[in-house]
């Protein structure tokens, strides 16, 4: 266990943190799932956008990987085009 005030703070500091990260990050992938199963082009071209940035902002915050982010971006796009 931790001696040291300092070390006290960003443990309590990392369990914020890391709670935020889960929430967005199941967030963001609920989000991708509901777009994948979309069959409405209207609807999905709509929703496409807002899924974009929650991928953004959560490679910007390395909670996921930038190229991870590419990818799915990528791949969500080409699958709204395709309908």
């Amino acid at each position: 266990m931790a001696n040291h005030k300092s070390a006290l703070k960003r443990i309590r500091s990392n369990d914020k943190k890391r709670l935020r990260n889960r929430f967005q990050h199941k967030t963001t992938r609920n989000a991708v799932r509901r777009l994948r199963e979309l069959t409405d082009k209207k609807e999905a071209t709509s929703l496409l956008p807002s899924v974009i940035s929650m991928l953004d902002k959560l490679a910007k915050k390395n909670i996921i990987h930038a190229n991870k982010a590419a990818n799915i971006k990528s791949k969500l796009t080409k699958r709204v085009s395709a309908l």
